[in-house]
């Protein structure tokens, strides 16, 4: 908990997420009752007793706390929800990926898990879905399209996104995601684009104070692929938990499902404890269910591999 965090943020830093709207008290949607501890109510600086009711938006802790909580929300437990965003800024961050600001003028309904995803809805065209790259805490919505000619719907979501224009959003989805902070090492597997969802866990990870290993492999095809290198770098520079490793085909020739291997290959060679590690995977189903099968050969048990293919790809 920070210096002066209400009990709910303090709550959605630590991961753990309750039903709440109005944020001044008055909907009650966010109650909990007191069972050990002081609580103080900062709308009238009185001390809530023992079983009391505590509005967790207008509550702070004096010390350590025990509450019930009867609405806490596990991954895949938050109802998609269609919003309108306004479009703040959309920027060239490589040659075909783009980075997306979005900002919802009731920024305080929504509620989302590290590493879900959400959908953009255009007149007359399909949804195009897109991981979240930002934390749950962030103010805007962060988003990373990778679109060229070649990717007509992704194309057409980046031609639609003008800045000062308005989008409808639907989300959250997804249930590989962090609904509160691991107790094992993170084990974290991106192949291209699939770093934003990664950058969500790390933003999140980082704001909770998280101390165990958290290890990110990022497989792209060429240097130039790498579209956020020096952040990851950055991560690796001044969070002592992290350890950043690229992995790059660094050539022309090299196809998409070759390249998969190696980035498989070098998450077998990193001398993980696979019976201790809890593993998050994005990028094509080819390439997480290669690396689920890999790792599951070497100890690592199914339940400890997270990755949205498996919900919207499963296996016959």
């Amino acid at each position: 908990m920070q210096p002066g965090d209400d009990l709910l943020s303090a709550a959605a830093r630590a991961g753990i997420r309750v039903p709440a709207a109005c944020r001044n008290g008055v909907c009650e949607i966010c109650e909990a009752r007191l069972l050990a501890g002081d609580v103080v109510n900062t709308r009238n600086q009185q001390t809530i007793p023992v079983n009391g009711r505590v509005m967790l938006c207008r509550s702070q802790a004096l010390g350590d706390l025990e509450l019930e909580m009867t609405a806490v929300m596990a991954a895949g437990k938050i109802e998609a929800r269609k919003f309108q965003a306004n479009v703040v800024d959309v920027r060239s961050i490589s040659h075909d990926v783009y980075r997306v600001e979005l900002q919802l003028p009731r920024r305080r309904e929504l509620t989302f898990h590290a590493g879900q995803y959400l959908s953009v809805n255009l007149p007359d065209a399909d949804p195009c879905y897109f991981s979240i790259a930002s934390s749950p805490s962030a103010q805007n919505i962060e988003l990373h399209i990778q679109a060229s000619p070649e990717w007509v719907s992704a194309q057409k979501v980046i031609d639609a996104l003008v800045p000062g224009s308005s989008v409808t959003l639907e989300l959250p989805h997804g249930k590989a995601c962090l609904a509160a902070t691991p107790e094992r090492p993170l084990l974290l597997v991106a192949a291209g684009t699939g770093f934003a969802q990664m950058k969500s866990l790390v933003d999140y990870l980082r704001e909770t104070g998280f101390d165990q290993p958290v290890t990110l492999f990022w497989g792209v095809r060429r240097q130039q692929d790498m579209y956020l290198r020096s952040l990851a770098q950055q991560w690796e520079s001044d969070w002592a938990p992290f350890t950043f490793v690229p992995v790059v085909g660094d050539s022309e020739d090299n196809d998409w499902a070759g390249h998969h291997d190696q980035l498989v290959r070098a998450v077998l060679a990193s001398g993980v404890e696979w019976g201790n590690v809890e593993v998050h995977a994005s990028g094509s189903p080819a390439m997480v269910y290669t690396l689920m099968d890999a790792l599951v050969e070497e100890g690592m048990p199914e339940s400890a591999f997270f990755s949205d293919v498996l919900e919207y790809a499963p296996r016959a």
